[in-house]
């Protein structure tokens, strides 16, 4: 690159996560810097800042004595204020501690003194354990730290530990674990220059034409997915990646991308059934084999599905990062003679739920009969993790784990129509078996549920607004069930 195209390159400031997103793929960085008006936040991306958010700030109030550099004022005030605290010997922590080196500034998430001259640097994690990805954020910092004249002893991830467990309300000692990789990371740290190099080459030139492909989902969902797609040519209407377990890559690498191209006299069975079925239009139905799957469910049977919520810092006593808390259920209760009832529970008090939500199971489920779900793992780990919480009614709770059947499994093995589109999940076979879905709905999906049940427990949510949320969670969790009642008969041809 000329000179003048340098200096004009140098014009753009760098940051720890804008060398991310370069090393993720060079045009995120570029329409981050140019156009971020084409970007697409969705609301996974906006749970893992908030996320993140909330784990920064537990990782700040377990170092006595820190101090928050504030950007209030700017980041050239942030650069100051780090400088005069290290200067002045602030003995604490120092957290955001701002740096800049050769045009890249960062912000260390927490900054200890570690003897007279050395300092400790950890980059604070969500995440259960040391990524890739995080690697290189670690690497930036060093670069830019070491160069602005500090001598670093070390360098850490500083993650979560999923075996930690709640003891006392407010006490997250023992949350995190930290992994020096200092040492690992040196020709990392010794490259940066050189992508830093590059990060502003890109930036100085036009839009890059990267083609999409894995780094537009890896490590993150890229925001600017719609736009780098806009231009692409059309997909076949029946992509080969439709076949489900990768079936479709086999294809693609041969260069065939429209699944009505194969030859499902060729294909394992599954896929000939997936290929036959979007050919024909007709879909496929072994209903004598769903009938003998379900032939040993005992009645009456229960049909069960949970609504969870996994905090990455654990929110009540007991629980562990990232375990699966059930605030709902949904139970449709189906006897022989065809008689179904409803039952339900739903906390939205923002306290711990499982002991009022194991009670109720088992003040509803009787003795015995078929406890169904789709993904029955889930229910069973969920219903397992209560029986251990609660000794007084572990043998009951054990007991529905043991006897709860899958469904999924079924409809998989013997039903497929075209408009699953290579997909078992219950919202894509519902319409396809019956004139049911979800789309009447407030809440769709679990993940929208999660956040309707954050939304409703929120101390500053409205009165009206949550009793809103409550009837939408409900609503939900109870189509949820019936959707599993109406596609186990649909199956078996006794509706």
């Amino acid at each position: 690159m000329e000179p003048g195209s340098d200096r004009a390159a140098r014009r753009f400031g760098l940051s720890k996560s804008r060398l991310s997103s370069f090393e993720q793929c060079p045009r995120r960085l570029w329409l981050q810097t140019h156009a971020p008006d084409r970007a697409e936040v969705g609301p996974e991306q906006q749970a893992r800042m908030a996320t993140g958010d909330t784990v920064g700030e537990v990782a700040r109030s377990l170092c006595p004595g820190g101090v928050m550099v504030e950007a209030d004022d700017g980041l050239g005030a942030a650069l100051t204020t780090t400088r005069q605290l290290i200067d002045d010997w602030h003995p604490g922590p120092i957290f955001e501690a701002t740096f800049e080196h050769d045009g890249v500034l960062v912000r260390a998430d927490i900054l200890s003194r570690d003897g007279a001259d050395g300092w400790q640097l950890a980059e604070v994690k969500s995440s259960g354990r040391v990524k890739d990805y995080h690697l290189g954020d670690l690497a930036t910092q060093v670069w830019v730290l070491r160069e602005a004249g500090l001598q670093l002893t070390g360098a850490a991830i500083r993650h979560i530990d999923t075996g930690f467990v709640l003891e006392q309300e407010g006490d997250y000692t023992g949350l995190f674990t930290d992994a020096d990789r200092l040492d690992q990371i040196s020709d990392t740290v010794t490259a940066r220059g050189a992508v830093v190099a590059q990060a502003r080459a890109v930036l100085a030139g036009t839009e890059p034409d990267d083609t999409p492909g894995e780094q537009c989902t890896s490590p993150f969902a890229c925001e600017f997915q719609g736009w780098c797609t806009r231009a692409l040519p059309e997909d076949p209407a029946w992509p080969v990646d439709i076949l489900p377990y990768g079936g479709g890559n086999r294809w693609l690498d041969q260069g065939i991308d429209d699944l009505l191209a194969l030859d499902e006299t060729t294909l394992p069975p599954k896929q000939a059934r997936i290929v036959a079925a979007t050919r024909t239009g007709e879909p496929y139905h072994d209903r004598a084999g769903a009938q003998n799957a379900m032939s040993d469910w005992s009645w009456p049977r229960a049909w069960l599905d949970f609504e969870t919520i996994a905090h990455a810092v654990p929110r009540w006593v007991g629980t562990r990062p990232y375990q699966q808390v059930p605030f709902q259920f949904s139970l449709h209760i189906e006897q022989a003679d065809g008689t179904v009832t409803h039952h339900e529970f739903l906390d939205v008090s923002g306290a711990d739920p499982r002991r009022a939500c194991a009670k109720a199971l088992v003040a509803t489920i009787s003795e015995a009969g078929s406890i169904i779900a789709w993904f029955a793992p889930f229910e069973r780990r969920v219903l397992r993790d209560l029986a251990q919480t609660f000794p007084d009614l572990a043998a009951t709770l054990t007991g529905f784990a043991d006897r709860t059947d899958d469904l999924l499994p079924v409809a998989r093995d013997t039903w497929y129509h075209r408009d699953q589109r290579g997909s078992w999940s219950l919202k894509a076979v519902l319409p396809t078996i019956c004139d049911l879905d979800y789309a009447d709905l407030a809440v769709r999906d679990g993940g929208q549920a999660q956040e309707a049940w954050l939304e409703a427990v929120h101390p500053g949510t409205e009165p009206a607004r949550k009793a809103a949320l409550e009837v939408a969670l409900r609503t939900y969790c109870q189509r949820d069930t019936w959707a599993m009642v109406v596609v186990a008969h649909k199956l078996a041809g006794t509706a």
